[in-house]
C-alpha cells in the first residue's frame, strides 16, 4: 500500500504532477498510434495518399466502438480500484483486476467476431465509396485481432496507474508507439505495403504491449497481483465496473455515431477529398484533446482515492489544479491551430486540395478548445467520484444531445442558401461546443457537495451474500 498512501499524503501539484505527466504522454502516445499511420500513409510513394487517408477515416466509427468497448471495462475499472484503494481494501483490489480481464475477453470476442461478420456494410453505411471500401476492409481485416490487444493494454495500463505505477504505465505504451514506428517505416516506407503495412505494424506493436501489461501483475513486486481468488467472477464487480465505465463507453460511443454522422454529410458535401481532411483535422485535433484526457487521467486515482478516503478538500483541490491545467492547454491548441494550421495539415498531406479544406477546417474544430477542455474535466471528475450517470450527460452533451441533430441540419441550411455545406459541419462543431461547456456547469452546480469537508461519499458496498465464507470475513473487518 506504500504506492497508494502518498495519494492523501503528498502534495496535490507533485502528485498531479507524477500522474498527469505519464499519462498525458500515454494519451499522446495513443493518439500516435493513428497519426503515424496516417502520417506514412498520406506520403505514400504510389500516389494513392488521399484514398489511404480517406479509407482510415472510414474506419474511424469502428476503431471508436471498439474503444468505447475497452474504456467500458478499463476506465470503470481503474476508477473503482482508486475509490477501492482509498478504503484499504487490497483483495477487493485484486478481484477488480480478475474481473476486468474476463470482461475484456468477453467483449474482445464479441466486436472481433461481429466486424468480421459486418464489416462490409458496417463500412459501407459510414461513407466508404467503391474506391475507398477495399482499402478500408482490407486494413479491418488485419488489425480488428489486435484491436482486442488494444482493450487489453488500454485496460490493464490504468490499472497499473491506479495502483500507484504511473510511470511504468506510459513507458508501456512508449515502447509501443516507437514499435509502430519503427514497423510503420519498414513495412509502407521501404516494402511499399501501404494499408497492410499500417494495420500490421499497430497489430504487431500492440500485442507486445498487452504481453508487458500482463507481466507486470505476474511479478512479485506489485502489490496488486493476478491470485486465483480474483479470476471468480463476481456480479457485484461486474456491476461496479460497468456502472463507472458506462460513461466513457457512452462517450467513446458517441464520437463514433458522431464520426458516422459528419463522414456521411462530409461525403455528400466534398466528396472524398472532404472526408479524407476530416481524418486529418480528427487527428491532429484529437491530440490536444488527448493531453486533456492525460490530465484527467492523472487526477482520476487521486480524486478517486481521496474520494474514497473522504478527504474533500484534497478532492477540490486537485480539481481546481487540473482545470487550471486543462483550461491553458486548451489556449495553446487554440493559439497554434488558428495560426499555424497549414503547417499542421502538411504534416499529413501537402496536396493543395487537401491544404484549402483543411485550413479552415482546422481552425473551426480548434477555436473553442478551452470550453472542450472544461467539459471533458467535469466529466471525468464525475466519473472519478462514482456518479456515472451525471457523467454520461457531461460527455454526451457536447457529442449526441447537440452535434449530431445540429450538423444533421445546419449543412443542409447552408447548402440551400447558396453557401458551402462542408463549413455548415465545422460551424455545427463549433456550436456544440459552446453549448455542451454550457450544460457541464449546470450540472457542477447541482453536485458541489461533493467538495464540502464532511461530506460521506455513499459507496457501493459487496453484499455479504455475494461472497464465500472468508470473503464475509475480511469484508466485515
Amino acid at each position: 500500500m506504500d504506492k497508494t498512501k502518498e495519494l492523501e499524503t503528498k502534495g496535490i501539484g507533485k502528485l498531479l504532477w507524477e500522474y498527469a505527466l505519464p499519462a498525458v504522454v500515454s494519451q499522446i502516445v495513443t493518439s500516435i498510434y493513428n497519426i503515424v499511420d496516417r502520417i506514412f500513409l498520406g506520403h505514400s510513394a504510389d500516389g494513392n495518399g488521399t484514398l489511404y487517408l480517406a479509407a482510415l477515416a472510414i474506419t474511424f466509427p469502428v476503431m471508436n466502438i471498439i474503444h468505447a468497448f475497452g474504456s467500458l471495462v478499463g476506465a470503470g475499472a481503474s476508477s473503482r480500484m482508486s475509490i477501492v484503494l482509498g478504503r484499504k481494501d487490497v483483495r477487493w483490489a485484486e478481484k477488480i483486476l480478475g474481473n476486468t480481464m474476463l470482461l475484456t475477453f468477453f467483449f474482445g470476442f464479441l466486436f472481433v467476431t461481429a466486424g468480421y461478420v459486418w464489416m462490409r456494410p458496417i463500412l459501407t453505411l459510414f461513407g466508404a465509396s467503391a474506391q475507398t471500401l477495399e482499402y478500408a476492409c482490407l486494413y479491418m481485416d488485419i488489425v480488428l485481432p489486435g484491436m482486442f490487444l488494444v482493450t487489453m493494454t488500454y485496460n490493464l495500463t490504468g490499472l497499473i496507474r491506479a495502483s500507484g505505477y504511473p510511470t511504468k504505465a506510459m513507458w508501456i505504451m512508449i515502447s509501443g508507439a516507437l514499435i509502430n514506428i519503427l514497423l510503420d517505416y519498414l513495412f509502407i516506407g521501404i516494402l511499399g505495403l501501404g494499408v497492410a503495412g499500417a494495420a500490421w505494424g499497430t497489430t504487431i506493436s500492440m500485442t507486445i504491449t498487452a504481453l508487458v501489461a500482463v507481466i507486470h501483475f505476474v511479478q512479485p513486486h506489485s502489490f496488486i497481483r493476478f491470485r486465483r481468488h480474483a479470476w471468480a467472477p463476481k456480479l457485484y464487480i461486474f456491476r461496479n465496473i460497468l456502472a463507472i465505465g458506462i460513461s466513457p463507453f457512452s462517450m467513446n460511443v458517441a464520437a463514433f455515431a458522431v464520426v458516422a454522422v459528419l463522414n456521411r454529410q462530409l461525403a455528400t458535401y466534398g466528396g472524398d477529398n472532404a472526408v479524407a481532411v476530416y481524418g486529418v483535422v480528427n487527428s491532429a485535433a484529437g491530440l490536444i484533446i488527448m493531453m486533456f484526457l492525460g490530465v484527467c487521467q492523472g487526477m482520476q486515482p487521486i480524486a478517486g482515492y481521496n474520494y474514497g478516503a473522504s478527504h474533500n478538500d484534497r478532492l477540490r483541490e486537485v480539481y481546481m489544479l487540473t482545470m487550471k491545467v486543462c483550461v491553458a492547454l486548451g489556449i495553446i491548441g487554440t493559439s497554434v491551430s488558428l495560426l499555424f494550421p497549414q503547417t499542421i495539415i502538411s504534416c499529413f498531406n501537402s496536396e493543395a486540395s487537401i491544404l484549402a479544406v483543411g485550413t479552415p477546417a482546422l481552425r473551426y474544430l480548434m477555436v473553442f478548445a478551452p470550453l472542450i477542455a472544461y467539459t471533458i474535466v467535469n466529466s471525468q471528475l464525475f466519473q472519478s467520484i462514482d456518479q456515472p450517470w451525471i457523467a454520461i450527460v457531461t460527455s454526451l452533451s457536447r457529442q449526441v444531445i447537440f452535434l449530431i441533430p445540429i450538423a444533421l441540419v445546419l449543412p443542409g441550411i447552408f447548402h440551400r442558401a447558396g453557401g458551402d455545406g462542408v463549413t455548415g459541419v465545422w460551424i455545427s462543431c463549433m456550436i456544440c461546443d459552446f453549448l455542451g461547456a454550457a450544460l457541464s456547469t449546470v450540472l457542477l452546480l447541482t453536485h458541489r457537495q461533493v467538495f464540502h469537508i464532511g461530506y460521506v461519499p455513499p459507496l457501493r458496498k459487496p453484499r455479504k451474500e455475494l461472497g464465500p465464507k472468508e470473503e464475509r470475513k475480511d469484508i466485515a473487518k
